[in-house]
C-alpha cells in the first residue's frame, strides 16, 4: 500500500495540488474535502504554486497522489505532467484539470490517469481522487 501511515497507524492519503492560483487550489481542496469516499484514507494536502516546487516535492517522496491544473501559468499542468511521467521513477497517478472539453487529447498525450474539466464541479472531482486513490492503496 503506497498511502502513507501516520503515527497512529491510521492511513493519510498525501496529495500534492498544483496550481498558480490559490482559488483554484482552494476549490479542489474543498471538493475532496477530508475524505473523499468512505473507503479511501483521509488526505493530507500539500499545496504547490510552481513547477519547481511540485518537482522538488515528488523528488523527496511520500506523494501518493498529484492533481495538476492544465490552466496553470507559467508552467501548465499538462506539459507539467507529461515531464514527471517521463522523469519520475513510478510517478504517483496524475489527476489533471482541463480548461475545456477539447483538451481531453491533451490529458492523453500529457499521461495523466485521469481528467475533470473547469469549471470543477466537486462531486466529479472527489469521485476522481477517490478513483486514484483506490488505485494506489492495492
Amino acid at each position: 500500500m503506497s498511502a502513507t501511515q501516520s503515527g497512529d497507524d491510521a492511513r493519510v492519503l498525501m496529495v500534492l495540488v498544483y496550481s498558480h492560483d490559490v482559488t483554484t487550489r482552494d476549490t479542489v481542496r474543498m471538493a475532496v474535502g477530508r475524505r473523499p469516499a468512505s473507503d479511501v484514507p483521509r488526505v493530507q494536502w500539500l499545496e504547490c504554486a510552481t513547477a519547481a516546487a511540485v518537482i522538488t516535492a515528488l523528488d523527496a517522496g511520500g506523494i501518493d497522489l498529484v492533481i495538476l491544473d492544465g490552466e496553470a501559468s507559467p508552467v501548465g499542468g499538462l506539459g507539467l505532467c507529461r515531464q514527471l511521467k517521463s522523469e519520475i521513477f513510478q510517478c504517483p497517478p496524475v489527476l489533471v484539470l482541463l480548461g475545456r472539453p477539447q483538451d481531453s487529447w491533451l490529458a492523453a498525450w500529457s499521461l495523466a490517469d485521469n481528467a475533470v474539466l473547469h469549471p470543477l464541479d466537486p462531486a466529479a472531482v472527489a469521485q476522481a481522487v477517490a478513483e486514484l486513490a483506490r488505485s494506489v492503496m492495492v
